[in-house]
């Protein structure tokens, strides 16, 4: 596999929104090192072709570049950005979803032996590895599909189960196969991480959360801070705070409001924990974010 035809292929059919014409696969681009911005990862594989990416969940951070690649297999709060871009060498990437109910099929029809046996025990829920040959194959053969159209509708999905298998069969393939079995330890604490992210305004108790995940409140502790470097206070606290950004962009005067409508009874206590997270006090940084686009934070 060539380096060059990827980056080539990614270049050829970048757009302004990231998506392409292959259903769940996105190509990012960015011509300048961005400061730091927030998004949530999805549950993605991702693949630099030139440049780095810089991603930081909870207190870990990861970096990646050209012959690594990183499974996102839980939808987690990140803060990230590319690095070492410029205008005339843009940092280029290749995103493409994890759909679980392709990897629950794959998983049926794996013969025994084929698959290594799961522990059972939680996994980050994102990590990074190298990139062996034949997933970057699948990968440039996939993204050879977007000039051929007449093709791309048959043997698209048939790429993307070859990618998928190669995560799989691969060296962060336990967190890719749980993402296929509703009742792995991923799948527990993907529900409280489901219920916080659609509740996340509510206080709640962390013995609701684990009875909820099907878990003692030890084992729920312990398992969620596993998959997402975090307490589930502290990824309470990021999904408020980057859904207060999201409306200070468009209600930049009204901190306050911005503030009680995520959860926050305290203005105080709002602003200091904005200003911890992105760097500036709210209405600073939503003056700044006016007129300001970025994806930097998107997966890839």
């Amino acid at each position: 596999m060539s380096l060059d035809e990827f980056r080539d292929l990614l270049e050829r059919h970048v757009r302004p929104d990231l998506t392409t014409a292959i259903d769940g696969v996105r190509i990012c681009q960015a011509d300048r090192t961005a400061s730091p911005g927030t998004s949530m990862s999805g549950t993605v594989l991702a693949v630099v072709a030139r440049g780095s990416k810089r991603l930081a969940v909870g207190d870990h951070v990861h970096e990646y570049g050209p012959g690594q690649y990183l499974v996102a297999s839980v939808d987690l709060p990140v803060t990230g950005y590319f690095v070492d871009a410029a205008p005339d060498r843009p940092a280029l990437g290749f995103g493409m979803t994890l759909e679980p109910a392709v990897i629950a099929e794959l998983l049926v029809q794996a013969g025994p032996g084929e698959l290594p046996p799961s522990p059972g025990t939680a996994r980050p829920g994102i990590a990074v590895s190298g990139a062996p040959d034949e997933l970057m194959d699948a990968i440039v053969r996939l993204l050879r599909l977007l000039d051929r159209p007449r093709d791309r509708r048959v043997l698209a999905p048939l790429v993307k189960r070859e990618i998928l298998w190669q995560l799989m069969t691969g060296e962060q393939g336990e967190a890719v196969r749980q993402l296929g079995l509703a009742d792995s330890s991923l799948g527990h604490i993907t529900r409280a991480v489901r219920w916080i992210r659609e509740n996340y305004t509510r206080p709640f108790r962390v013995e609701e959360l684990a009875r909820l995940s099907g878990l003692s409140v030890s084992a729920f502790h312990k398992n969620f801070q596993a998959v997402t470097a975090m307490t589930p206070i502290q990824f309470q606290k990021h999904i408020r705070l980057q859904a207060a950004r999201l409306l200070l962009a468009n209600h930049p005067n009204d901190v306050t409001g911005v503030g009680h409508r995520v959860g926050y009874d305290s203005p105080s206590q709002f602003s200091r924990e904005y200003r911890r997270l992105f760097g500036e006090p709210p209405s600073r940084d939503a003056a700044r974010m006016r007129g300001e686009t970025t994806h930097a934070a998107a997966l890839p």
